[in-house]
C-alpha cells in the first residue's frame, strides 16, 4: 500500500458580481474541495480556472471575456489546465463563450452549479468543451423551468468568506419581477423560497462554525414566501424570529427589498428582534411615476413614499440605502429632477447610482431606444452623486459624540494591516451598516465592540473605542 499522498488539484477562481455571487463561489469551491482540490491565488500555478460571472452590467461581462482573452495563453503553455466560465454570463451567452473563447472547456448557468465537479471531469474525459444551463422562461410550465434551476446549497466553505466571523445564506433564488431593465429573471430562473426549517439548520451549523453574522440574500428578499409540511407560511419576518434564537448568531442582515413587499409585520420583526439589523437596502430606481412604468417596477413614487414613512414611523433609528438608475429610455430633465427630489426627501444612508445601458435580452431593449446621450447620463450620475454624498456626510456628522456598537472586521482599507499582537488601524460596520474606522488591538477583529464617534465622511464614520474590553451586541 502507497504512502505516497495524491497531489491535490489547485484551483483559481475569480468571482465577479453581487453577493449572490460570492456565495455560489463559496459552495462551487466547498464540493471542489471534497474533490481534491486545493485553492491558490496564483493563476499561474493553477489547474483549473473558473470565472463566476455576471451579466447586470455590460462591464462586468467584457471584464470577464477580456480575462479569457489573457489566459489564451497559458492554456497554449499548459494544455492540461481546465477553463470554466460560471454563472449568470454563462445562463445568458451559453455557446457565443466558446464562439469568442473556444480554449474555455466548461460553461455552467447558476441553476446548475452542482455538476461543475462533474463537468471538469467530462471535460478531460471526452477533450471537448462541456455546458450545464437551465431552461428558457419560455421553454415550458413554470414548473419544469423551476426544476431546470436546481437549489444549490450544500457545503460550505469557510475560506471563501469574507471573514470567518460573517457569511452569507440564501434563501430565495430567481425573480418574477421581471423589470424591462434587468436580466436577473432570464439567468436566475423563477422564484422559489427555501423551506424555512433548511434556512434554520444551515444557519445553525454556521453558528456552530463561529459564524456571528449571516446575511440572508434573495433577488427580493422581503418576497420570501415558503409553507411547511405542517401548512404553515413563513414569512421573512417569521424565519427572522426563527433566527433570532439561534445561539452565537448576534447579528442577522438581509439585502436586497422590493418596496411592494415592504410590509408591517416585517418592520415590527426588526424593531422587536435587537440581534436584526436596522439597515434596510431598498432600491427605488427612479423618482418619476412615468418612468418607473416603463421600468415595470409596479409602484409608485407616492407609495415609495409611504413605504419610507412606515420605516421611519416603526424603525425611526433604521438607515435606509437605495439604488438609482439614471438616463433610462424617456428620461426627461423634469423626471430626473423627480429622482433628486426623491434623494432629499429619502435622505438615504447611501444611493447605489448606475447609469443605464442596453441589456440583450431584457425587455427594455426591445422595446425602448436608448435615447439619452453618454454625456447626459455622466452628468445626472454626478449630480445624483454629489446630492446623495451631502446627504450622507450631514447624516453621518450627526452621530459625531454617540457610542455605537461595531463587529470588527479588520484592517481598514487604508491600512496596511494590523500584525498579530499589535494596533492599529481598524475597520468594522454598525447595526445599521455604517463603516466606523478606528485604533484597535488587533484582538479586537471579529468582535463587537463600542465606538464613540468623532469626525465623519459622508461613507466613514471615525471614532475611538470606549474600552478595550470586549462586549456582546443587544441580546
Amino acid at each position: 500500500m502507497s504512502d505516497v499522498t495524491p497531489k491535490r488539484k489547485k484551483l483559481y477562481i475569480e468571482t465577479v458580481g453581487c453577493q449572490m455571487n460570492l456565495l455560489d463561489s463559496e459552495l462551487v469551491v466547498g464540493k471542489l474541495r471534497n474533490e481534491g482540490y486545493e485553492l491558490t491565488d496564483d493563476i499561474g500555478k493553477a489547474d483549473t480556472i473558473l470565472y463566476n460571472t455576471c451579466s447586470v452590467r455590460q462591464h462586468a461581462e467584457d471584464k470577464i471575456y477580456s480575462a479569457l482573452g489573457r489566459i489564451k495563453q497559458l492554456k497554449q503553455l499548459k494544455p492540461e489546465l481546465t477553463i470554466g466560465v460560471l454563472g449568470c454570463m454563462a445562463q445568458k451567452d451559453q455557446k457565443q463563450i466558446l464562439k469568442r473563447a473556444p480554449h474555455v472547456d466548461i460553461v455552467v448557468g447558476p441553476g446548475q452549479l452542482a455538476r461543475v465537479p462533474e463537468l471538469l471531469v467530462l471535460a478531460k474525459e471526452e477533450a471537448t468543451p462541456q455546458m450545464a444551463v437551465s431552461l428558457p422562461r419560455t421553454a415550458g410550465s413554470n414548473l419544469t423551468v423551476t426544476a431546470s434551476f436546481a437549489e444549490y446549497d450544500p457545503i460550505r466553505e469557510p475560506a471563501m468568506r469574507p471573514t470567518p466571523f460573517q457569511a452569507f445564506v440564501r434563501i430565495m433564488m430567481g425573480c418574477d419581477k421581471f423589470c424591462t431593465y434587468c436580466i436577473v429573471p432570464s439567468v436566475r430562473g423563477p422564484e422559489q423560497s427555501r423551506p424555512a426549517a433548511v434556512i434554520v439548520d444551515e444557519a445553525r451549523a454556521l453558528a456552530d462554525q463561529g459564524v456571528k453574522e449571516i446575511t440572508l440574500l434573495g433577488q427580493t428578499v422581503n418576497s420570501y414566501r415558503s409553507v411547511d409540511a405542517s401548512g404553515r407560511t413563513f414569512r421573512l419576518s417569521d424565519l427572522l424570529e426563527r433566527l433570532h434564537e439561534i445561539e452565537g448568531l448576534q447579528r442577522i442582515k438581509f439585502i436586497t427589498n422590493f418596496p411592494n413587499d415592504m410590509t408591517d409585520d416585517l418592520l415590527q420583526a426588526v424593531r422587536d428582534l435587537p440581534r436584526v439589523s436596522r439597515y434596510l437596502h431598498v432600491p427605488a430606481q427612479s423618482g418619476c411615476d412615468e418612468v418607473l412604468k416603463r421600468m415595470k417596477r409596479t409602484y409608485s413614487v407616492a407609495l415609495y413614499d409611504d413605504m419610507l414613512d412606515r420605516i421611519r414611523e416603526t424603525v425611526p433609528d433604521a438607515a435606509v440605502s437605495s439604488d438609482f438608475i439614471v438616463g433610462f429610455p424617456g428620461e426627461s430633465e423634469a423626471s430626473f429632477e423627480k429622482s433628486m427630489r426623491l434623494v432629499e426627501r429619502g435622505r438615504f444612508k447611501n444611493s447605489f447610482i448606475f447609469k443605464y445601458s442596453p441589456r440583450q435580452g431584457t425587455k427594455a431593449d426591445t422595446l425602448f431606444i436608448d435615447d439619452i446621450p453618454e454625456e447626459v447620463k455622466k452628468r445626472r450620475n454626478n449630480d445624483l452623486l454629489v446630492l446623495q454624498t451631502a446627504i450622507s456626510q450631514e447624516d453621518n456628522r450627526r452621530l459625531i459624540g454617540q457610542s455605537l456598537e461595531v463587529l470588527v472586521e479588520g484592517p481598514s482599507k487604508s491600512s496596511k494591516g494590523v500584525a498579530a499582537g499589535e494596533i492599529g488601524q481598524l475597520s468594522g460596520r454598525s447595526s445599521c451598516d455604517r463603516i466606523v474606522v478606528f485604533e484597535g488591538h488587533e484582538r479586537l477583529v471579529g468582535q463587537f465592540v463600542p465606538v464613540s464617534i468623532e469626525d465623519a465622511s459622508g461613507v466613514t464614520l471615525f471614532g475611538r473605542v470606549v474600552t478595550m474590553d470586549l462586549v456582546a451586541p443587544r441580546a
